[in-house]
């Protein structure tokens, strides 16, 4: 038996492979110094205050919190085909809100308002969600009571709608042509929009036109007469 076998299997200590130099080098402490912008800003962080709103900014929020809201309009795209549905968890609450928001107890009413409205708003074969419900947004705020006032209000906000898209080209127009074509068509669309706002004004007076008289000036001497008046003929005498 060899000695190697005589200790009983003992074997020989790893050595070292780092050399001396590497173990007595100084491992590197972490960089802790920051620059005085970086100390500035954690500071100013740490010690700002939260934003204070304004008595004026308080009621604008209060009155949007009160303001009552319907879903928004979603567009997606499903085998080729844009779909559109309501920002809503549920569908047919959402849906029953946009129905009392244009003023119908109709069902397909709204659907085909909202199908209109997209294809109006179309650009390059696609349909902007944004343009989408800056109408629709407009059809609600006129507030409609029907739904005549309804449509209406729906042909004014893509009249709008395209006046805009038209003054846009108006901007980018150089040559002569084209500028009176697109500048005539931007008065058209807008006389038809004010023609539309006075339509809407008719129907809701039931095409009544009242004057309001809002001061009276007597002259000494002179008597007011509140009521109607008959004047009679030549030789009359009044009764």
């Amino acid at each position: 038996m060899t000695n190697k076998a005589a200790r009983g299997g003992e074997r020989n200590p790893p050595k070292d492979t780092c050399s001396k130099e590497q173990q007595e080098k100084p491992k590197p402490e972490p960089d802790t110094d920051l620059s005085s912008e970086l100390l500035l800003g954690a500071i100013d962080r740490k010690i700002a205050k939260p934003y204070e709103p304004t008595p004026d900014e308080r009621r604008a929020m209060e009155t949007l919190a009160r303001k009552k809201k319907t879903p928004r309009v979603k567009v997606a795209e499903t085998k080729g085909k844009k779909v559109l549905s309501l920002d809503h968890p549920n569908q047919a609450y959402g849906h029953a809100l946009l129905m009392k928001a244009l003023a119908t107890d109709d069902v397909d009413f709204p659907d085909e308002i909202l199908a209109q409205l997209a294809s109006a708003s179309v650009h390059d074969g696609k349909v902007y969600d944004r343009e989408l419900n800056f109408m629709v947004a407009v059809v609600k705020g006129i507030q409609p009571k029907d739904q005549l006032e309804t449509l209406l209000a729906v042909q004014m906000a893509a009249v709008h709608s395209l006046c805009m898209n038209m003054v846009c080209r108006l901007n980018g127009s150089f040559l002569l042509p084209q500028l009176e074509i697109t500048e005539r068509a931007v008065n058209k669309l807008a006389r038809t929009f004010a023609a539309q706002v006075e339509t809407l004004k008719r129907y809701r007076s039931n095409g009544e036109q009242r004057v309001t008289v809002e001061h009276v000036t007597i002259n000494q001497g002179g008597n007011a007469i509140v009521g109607n008046v008959a004047h009679g003929g030549a030789g009359e005498k009044p009764g």
